[in-house]
């Protein structure tokens, strides 16, 4: 075994591990779960979920979109050389797709949609008004696994070991940031246990996949899948989006915390994610 080979099956069993562990967390401990924590205890895990949002605002717009917009891009110049906005048009597309799906879904069967509004409250203040469905926390999960996937591909594909290194060290912290927060976000939609965990296995299990596809593609010539591959992006960075900022970005603001308090942890989620942009 070669040691580029040996570099990347490490990287698949590291970022396997941590993302499984740094999921686990909120999802096994019974402190992470806002509908059981009153006063202080509230306010800090209503604090963590503003930073859980910024992670996602970066993670939608320094990573999922900005990666499909170029790898879009790349594609359609091989093929001809029409100015017109492809990327966003694809992005837009994933966007409407789950508008779509939600909207049938609440327009066949209501009660599949269910809100924190719903749930037992025994403080005075009122909950923020959007809810953290079961539906959009499938969807995030969705999104955010095919995008790990291509996450896992780029270090799958790489041909210099340093690389490799430098990619996987960005992509383990990218991970384990996602991985938390994705389980936060279960834990706040009241998804069940088993659920949870499936999905969060699942989570964990894509850039390993994405790794193992890239070590394969690696060892042939061919680029038919190329405009697939960026296609497939697209979409997913548009669901992410809409998931993002009509579901995750509402309810943190919605909350009745400290509005500058709630900017400075939603500025540093996203500020993580920013830095993390330059090596991923």
């Amino acid at each position: 075994m070669d040691q580029l080979l040996a570099v990347k099956i490490g990287c698949l069993a590291g970022v396997l591990l941590i993302t499984l562990l740094c999921g686990l967390i909120p999802a096994q401990v019974k402190w992470f779960h806002i509908n059981m924590a009153r006063g202080k205890h509230r306010r800090i895990l209503s604090f963590i979920g503003c930073f859980a949002a910024g992670v996602f605002l970066g993670a939608c717009i320094m990573h999922m979109v900005a990666d499909a917009l170029g790898d879009i891009e790349t594609e359609i110049r091989k093929r001809q050389h029409m100015l017109y906005p492809y990327g966003e048009l694809i992005i837009s597309l994933g966007f409407f797709l789950v508008f779509f799906i939600e909207s049938v879904v609440l327009h066949c069967c209501p009660q599949a949609v269910h809100s924190h509004g719903n749930q037992e409250n025994h403080e005075d203040h009122k909950e923020p008004p959007p809810s953290h469905s079961s539906f959009r926390a499938f969807i995030l999960f969705l999104s955010l696994s095919f995008h790990s996937v291509f996450e896992g591909l780029a270090i799958g594909v790489q041909k210099e070991t340093t690389d490799t290194i430098q990619l996987c060290l960005a992509v383990l912290i990218h991970k384990a940031i996602m991985g938390f927060s994705l389980s936060l976000k279960l834990v706040q939609s009241s998804t069940k246990l088993q659920w949870r965990i499936l999905y969060l296995v699942v989570f964990a299990l894509m850039s390993p996949i994405g790794i193992s596809v890239g070590i394969g593609v690696s060892l042939f010539n061919g680029d038919g899948s190329g405009l697939a591959q960026a296609v497939l992006e697209g979409v997913s960075a548009g669901t992410f989006l809409y998931v993002t900022f009509l579901e995750i970005l509402p309810y943190e603001l919605g909350s009745h915390e400290s509005p500058f308090t709630k900017f400075l942890f939603i500025s540093l989620g996203f500020s993580i994610m920013a830095v993390i942009a330059i090596w991923a």
